[in-house]
């Protein structure tokens, strides 16, 4: 079963998939077909079965532009029959003829299992990671600007699982920290899981450059009808903490409009619950939220 990023990328890959069928069909048929003195006529266009890409892009407020789609053709292979082939992309399993290889969607990715990360203190015995205990587990509430943690990518809302080999499952915050700060400054191993309270969305741009949603101080308060935002399933009550996978968190909403207006026409959109993210963001000071690390991560 095919996946794809977004509603938008599952309703052009069924249009080509149906455009792809009829061509083939229609070539097999020409070929096993013998010749005749009558000539044949084109088919007109307004009775093809299936409507063309520009019309579908028409329904759905996108510009689809035939140079874009050429260009991301490739992530939707078709089978001689005209079906969608399985198998690999740029984008893992998916199919992807909007989004492309689009690298806002990598940033963003929450994988699933589990992975291990190594850092060691910085030259003041930090490394620049605020933790809180939630539900009986042990989160990242904050990874500070070009600290040890964000080096090693480190985010907020990672779950740590272990700590230099100690399940930190009932751990308090102060068990946690006081853990951190008697960990060796030259290796320290960490076990961890991406953010499991998160989720990510991927959007796509109208021709006005909108994704339909309104936000407030990074909460999400509407949702604009028939908006993609609207499409995929974005909600209200869900804080912004991600777009692309930059941090956004505790930045002003002029801050959030210019780098929403700066993304691109494909936008990912991490978000967490309003309640989680209040209880994770809670005796966070303004100024250790202007530590925050806000840096573009790499791929």
């Amino acid at each position: 079963m095919a996946l794809y990023p977004s509603l938008e990328d599952l309703k052009v890959s069924k249009v080509i998939e149906a455009q792809s069928t009829i061509a083939a069909k229609q070539a097999s048929v020409a070929i096993e077909a013998k010749p005749v003195a009558i000539e044949a006529k084109p088919v007109a266009a307004e009775n093809a079965l299936y409507p063309d890409l520009q019309e579908l892009g028409d329904y759905m407020g996108l510009d689809l532009n035939s140079e874009k789609l050429q260009e991301d053709m490739s992530l939707v292979p078709v089978t001689d029959s005209g079906q969608v082939a399985g198998g690999q992309s740029s984008l893992g399993n998916m199919l992807a003829p909007v989004t492309g290889n689009n690298m806002g969607f990598h940033r963003a990715e929450i994988k699933a299992g589990v992975r291990e990360v190594t850092l060691c203190k910085d030259q003041d015995g930090k490394v620049g990671l605020r933790l809180r205990s939630i539900d009986k587990g042990i989160f990242v509430q904050l990874v500070q600007a070009n600290s040890p943690a964000s080096l090693v990518g480190l985010r907020f809302g990672d779950q740590i699982l272990q700590l230099d080999g100690k399940l930190c499952t009932g751990w308090s915050t102060d068990k946690a920290h006081k853990a951190l700060k008697q960990a060796p400054e030259d290796k320290i191993s960490l076990i961890v899981r991406d953010r499991p309270f998160q989720r990510a969305i991927t959007m796509h741009k109208n021709s006005n450059g909108h994704i339909g949603f309104i936000q407030k101080r990074g909460k999400i308060t509407s949702i604009v009808k028939d908006s993609s935002a609207a499409r995929n399933g974005l909600l209200t009550g869900h804080n912004i903490c991600e777009i692309n996978g930059q941090n956004v968190i505790g930045l002003k909403d002029s801050q959030i409009m210019d780098i929403l207006a700066t993304a691109g026409t494909t936008v990912t959109l991490t978000v967490m619950p309003k309640a989680v993210f209040e209880h994770m963001v809670k005796r966070m000071s303004f100024g250790l939220v202007s530590l925050m690390d806000h840096s573009t991560p790499e791929v």
